[in-house]
């Protein structure tokens, strides 16, 4: 998904607060080479400046010393401002404000520009479409469409709503939802997703889901709650902030108080140094250190299909010493695929396969889908049969039009030896075809066994990267499966895995998260977001995989791949490492400027100007460190 971010250049406002910055930086180098405007010329003119830069600031200090609240950022600037005012320094008073204002916008850039990705959700969805009715077509808004209507998509139509595809065939970019850049081929009985982008064939599909309910809309929903959801560091420093910034008022009050009361010192320098200490103690930089990081790194992972429901998770994710995976929809992509086609006497390996899959072809079960596939994909012709029968939990019976033998059983071992006697070479066949962690169906015909097929729930291409990845970022990855034995054992080798713990119920899976957890501290569960439900939520963190249309997994889950890449799941480890990373060396380097500056303050060789100007400055180095992390790859 591209993302326009926005640009700082064309902000009137900016540009309005940059001309102050030069008018009043020209009379402020001015005033420190002792040129400047007379007293009853320079009051006015820069509380003009002020009036028109910093209202809003000015307004909000004021509503806040009227409730006593001491914990205002505000408020400090207007202390600030009036005491350099007392003081007759104009320049200085003008410099407070309309750098503080500076600060303030780029610190609302910042936030801009990290929810720019997220932003480019909302931008991307449709508000009517077009439906087909009885005489023609009808443009509708999307609140008034239902459930059942057919939408007419044309070549490059935005997708409205969540749809099944009834006529037609064509190439959809779902980078939208997904982040995959390369289109994805669409035909009848295929689901499409709002906001989603129709490249080329004419498509009628019928409505799944209404616009409120649409997979886009929970996406953008949840996504941008994400944003309120903080991370436990926000909420810390949110609330030392609010403890340090009447401290600093207090401590500023005492620097005044203490040498001119006790000692007799001179009120105007010390009350100099102490508007230099409430400038400099201004936590704007401390505050947005970690808000920006965080709506970054969410707008990063969401522009990769990835969908992060909170800042919290965003760092527990970085934080994890172990993985717990689920196999079937995780590792492998839960589709069982046709690995031997194994044909005795004098059967070829073609009719067998042909006769296999015209039996099959009227069983809707995942096995018997993978069996048609793979004869139409080997372009072998498929028998014509009659008479079907299907014998639940066993198998299928049915009448080849074509073979001489015309009686055919296909199913389980144990259904065919009901039907004949199965040669002990047969039976060995098929045990060591389980012991390699693959299903067998046997077929048969009046004169006896005729050949087995195996099939095996293929692996993800991408999972022994995946696992690799995360063992090299020193991280245990744990199997966690309802499958059994062999099958699981089969996929941990091939993959890397040596802890496999299968057969399992989803609250055994539970009890494993658990155990887990109290090895490993910090433990994230990647499953389907169904049946892994229990462990994703015990977790530190849960992954749901493959989640695009699922309102169970996205739900489920803290967070939701939306195009089932395996490979994010270290990639997003990296993230919130970065994350928790940019995260520190921004408090570190807004604490320290703060400290230092202080101490120069208390000792009384800073001045009002340098610290306004470190103040800003060291906000501006925690706004654009924290955005790197939107170009993180």
């Amino acid at each position: 998904m591209k993302v326009k971010s926005p640009v700082l250049w064309q902000d009137r406002k900016f540009l309005w607060l940059i001309a102050s910055v030069a008018v009043v930086a020209v009379f402020e180098f001015l005033s420190l080479t002792g040129r400047q405007l007379p007293r009853g010329i320079a009051a006015p003119f820069f509380a003009a400046i002020i009036l028109a830069v910093g209202w809003r600031t000015i307004w909000s200090g004021l509503k806040a010393l009227a409730k006593l609240n001491f914990r205002s950022i505000n408020l400090l600037m207007v202390i600030a401002m009036v005491g350099a005012f007392y003081l007759g320094e104009y320049e200085e008073a003008a410099v407070v404000i309309v750098l503080f204002s500076l600060g303030e916008r780029l610190e609302a850039f910042g936030i801009q520009s990290s929810k720019s990705a997220l932003q480019a959700l909302v931008d991307r969805t449709p508000k009517t479409a077009l439906v087909k009715l009885e005489n023609g077509e009808q443009e509708t808004k999307l609140e008034d469409l239902k459930i059942g209507d057919v939408l007419i998509i044309k070549p490059s139509d935005m997708i409205a709503l969540d749809a099944e595809i009834t006529t037609g065939g064509s190439s959809v970019d779902e980078s939208t939802i997904t982040g995959e850049p390369l289109p994805k081929d669409k035909h009848p009985g295929d689901t499409v997703f709002a906001g989603t982008l129709n490249m080329q064939g004419y498509l009628e599909a019928r409505v799944l889901k209404t616009a409120k309910d649409s997979t886009l809309a929970k996406i953008i929903e949840l996504t941008f709650a994400a944003t309120k959801t903080k991370a436990e560091t926000q909420k810390f420093i949110e609330t030392f902030a609010g403890y340090y910034t009447p401290s600093i008022i207090v401590i500023a009050a005492l620097l005044v108080l203490v040498p001119t009361l006790i000692f007799g010192q001179p009120f105007n320098s010390w009350f100099e140094q102490a508007i230099t200490i409430l400038v400099i103690a201004c936590p704007c930089a401390l505050v947005i250190s970690t808000p920006i990081s965080i709506y970054a790194a969410i707008g990063n992972a969401s522009a990769k299909g990835a969908l992060v429901k909170g800042g919290k998770y965003i760092e527990a994710i970085g934080q994890v010493k172990a993985v717990a995976m689920d196999k079937t929809r995780t590792l492998t992509y839960g589709k069982p695929k046709v690995t031997d086609v194994i044909a005795f006497g004098e059967t070829s390996r073609e009719h067998l396969l042909a006769c296999s899959a015209g039996i099959e072809k009227y069983s809707e079960h995942p096995l018997a889908q993978a069996i048609v596939t793979a004869a139409r994909e080997e372009k072998i012709e498929i028998h014509a049969v009659e008479n079907f029968q299907a014998v639940m939990g066993k198998g299928a019976k049915a009448d080849c039009v074509v073979c001489y033998d015309k009686y055919h059983c296909i199913g389980k071992l144990p259904f065919i030896s009901e039907e004949h006697a199965v040669q002990d070479e047969i039976v060995q066949k098929v045990e060591a075809l389980q012991a390699q962690g693959k299903t067998s169906i046997v077929i048969s015909s009046n004169g006896g066994v005729e050949g087995i097929i195996a099939l095996t729930d293929e692996l993800k291409p991408e999972s022994k990267q995946a696992v690799a990845d995360l063992r090299a970022l020193g991280i245990e990855t744990v199997m966690l499966t309802g499958d059994n034995h062999a099958p699981a054992l089969l996929v941990a080798k091939e993959v890397g895995i040596t802890e496999v713990k299968a057969e399992m119920l989803p609250e055994h899976k539970a009890d494993a998260i658990r155990e887990l957890l109290q090895q490993y501290g910090a433990v994230a569960m990647v499953g389907d977001g169904v049946n892994d439900a229990p462990a994703l939520a015990l977790s530190s963190v849960g992954v749901a995989m493959g989640a695009a249309g699922s309102d169970t997994a996205i739900e489920a889950a803290s967070i939701a791949i939306l195009n089932d890449r395996l490979e994010l799941i270290p990639y997003l480890v990296r993230l919130g490492r970065k994350t928790i990373s940019t995260i520190k060396i921004n408090t570190t380097l807004a604490v320290a400027t703060k400290l230092v500056f202080i101490v120069l303050a208390i000792l009384g060789i800073s001045s009002l100007a340098l610290a306004i100007f470190a103040d800003v400055g060291v906000t501006v180095l925690v706004i654009l460190n924290s955005l790197r992390l939107l170009n993180f790859k």
